[in-house]
């Protein structure tokens, strides 16, 4: 048994939800996706560890087909949420006349989370098509989807990824050209633009999308290759693929080659990974420090029964940028 795992994972848990307050008060989907679907990442992986320890018997079956579907979604709903968050800084970062109006901002919400949390549940339901059978237990690991290796998983699992993923680079390079040739004057851009980022927040975000992008892109490569290692099978018909879909394969440690469960245990530290660098991006800047002093400030006065110190005082540290 991994012993690390679950408190690893339990703690990504804590640490993703640290910034979670602020951007759902500023109303930031392609953030709270992000949060959101790393959450639920961590948690699966954390109980996973705890129940699938050290042995393969089909314990919780129900829980296995509902985490290893939105651990396909999720595949799929980290770049969407990050491509998301490039378009948005693209657009405060151009010279385009961009609609700040209420009904305006409630549409760009309505489409970001549809393709921040809907277009990932439809992506659930094609894995279907490409499902070998119910799914794996790994021993160590737990519940993981099974994926019939052919090109039709290649077009319907792979490919929107990594287009994805490219499309957010396009995106990140249009913001990134339009930050240097206004680069001296960019806070008063902002400004211009009736944006509610700062300069430290845009610099924060758009640091975080290239390292995301990146780190995306090696994730489904790696995961690509690792899935399909042993080579492509023939599409023959949805009978053959489908056959025996009830069944679930059983995985003891003593049975899976030492490189193979090497690099399972190298890709299961991925998420973990994305969750601190989420963390690391959005826990640190003056946003954050002015949250936790508030978030200090009311356990003082609520748990604590303290007096409330003056705003002046409490806030002194904390100057907004």
């Amino acid at each position: 048994m991994h012993v690390e795992f679950p408190v690893i994972s339990f703690i990504c848990c804590l640490l993703v939800l640290a910034p979670l307050p602020w951007h759902w008060r500023a109303g930031t989907v392609p953030t709270i996706a992000i949060t959101v679907w790393l959450f639920l990442g961590n948690l699966i992986n954390g109980v996973n560890a705890i129940v699938w320890g050290d042995d393969v018997i089909v314990k919780i079956p129900v829980w296995c087909d509902i985490t290893t579907k939105i651990g396909i979604g999720s595949d799929l709903a980290l770049p969407a949420a990050i491509l998301c968050l490039c378009i948005q800084l693209e657009q405060v970062s151009s010279t385009r006349q961009v609609q700040t109006s209420l009904a305006d901002k409630r549409r760009r919400q309505i489409w970001n989370f549809l393709l921040c949390f809907i277009l990932p549940i439809i992506y659930m339901a094609l894995h279907y098509v490409v499902q070998g059978h119910r799914f794996d237990i790994i021993e160590g690991f737990g519940c993981r989807p099974h994926i019939y290796n052919s090109i039709a998983s290649i077009c319907i699992l792979w490919v929107p990824a990594l287009v994805v993923s490219v499309a957010s680079g396009i995106y990140s390079a249009m913001a990134l050209h339009h930050f240097w040739i206004r680069r001296i004057t960019f806070a008063r851009h902002l400004q211009s633009k009736n944006s509610a980022l700062t300069s430290g927040h845009y610099f924060r975000l758009m640091s975080m999308s290239i390292v995301q992008i990146f780190w995306s892109v090696l994730i489904t490569a790696l995961n690509m290759w690792f899935t399909m290692r042993t080579g492509l099978r023939p599409w023959i018909s949805w009978e053959d693929v489908h056959t025996d879909f009830g069944r679930i394969r059983q995985l003891p440690q003593v049975l899976i080659p030492d490189n193979i469960y090497r690099l399972t245990y190298a890709i299961w530290w991925t998420l973990p990974i994305s969750s601190v660098l989420f963390f690391a991006f959005f826990s640190f800047g003056r946003e954050a420090m002015k949250e936790y002093a508030s978030c200090l400030r009311w356990f003082n006065r609520v748990v604590l029964r303290r007096p409330a110190e003056p705003l002046r005082e409490a806030g002194a540290s904390f100057r907004p940028s």
